[in-house]
């Protein structure tokens, strides 16, 4: 099994540290990993990328190349990142920012940043929603191996809005889960 990650947005979305608390959840469950990482020259505004590819066995090229989950935060990386994606692959939207996809794929257009504000006070939190979603959706990672990671990356004082973000999160992607 090799599933190749892509989340997608802007700078400040906080999709770099997402990416690389989705990587460590999933060599705490005991799966090779690659991270790879694009952001623009501004902290935001920029797009940003964070890759992340999870596999059972060795990886030879640590670059997504056809996305079989992508999160897209923004219009913008949606349409920049669509184009690379397998047949079948799973797509994730802040409903809010992204009003234009492609009805024929496999989305779950979600109010992924408008939890986060009413969860956490915060739309940083916006990140945690997401991993939680897609953590729900696919089984990617483990709730448990997610959660942990997540309170080995984040900023000390910041674990309570985050877990509250992630849980957030679980719950949506599995309310999206039972809608189909």
């Amino acid at each position: 099994m090799k599933i190749e990650v892509r989340l997608v947005g802007e700078g400040g979305q906080g999709l770099i540290l997402g990416g690389l608390i989705l990587a460590e959840a999933a060599i705490r469950d005991g799966k090779n990993v690659a991270h790879t990482q694009t952001y623009g020259a501004a902290a935001r505004g920029e797009i940003s990328k964070s890759d992340v590819i999870i596999s059972d066995e060795t990886i030879y090229y640590p670059k997504v190349r056809q996305a079989d989950i992508l999160l897209a935060l923004t219009q913008e990386a949606y349409d920049r990142y669509t184009r690379y994606l397998k047949e079948g692959a799973i797509i994730v939207v802040d409903e809010f920012y992204v009003k234009r996809y492609d009805k024929d794929r496999k989305v779950y257009a979600l109010p992924l940043s408008d939890t986060a504000i009413k969860e956490t006070g915060k739309v940083i939190t916006v990140n945690m929603v997401s991993l939680g979603v897609i953590s729900e959706l696919t089984g990617v990672v483990s709730k448990e191996s997610l959660k942990e990671a997540m309170l080995a990356r984040i900023p000390k004082g910041t674990e309570e809005i985050n877990l509250k973000a992630l849980e957030a999160g679980f719950e949506m992607g599995r309310k999206a889960k039972e809608k189909g």
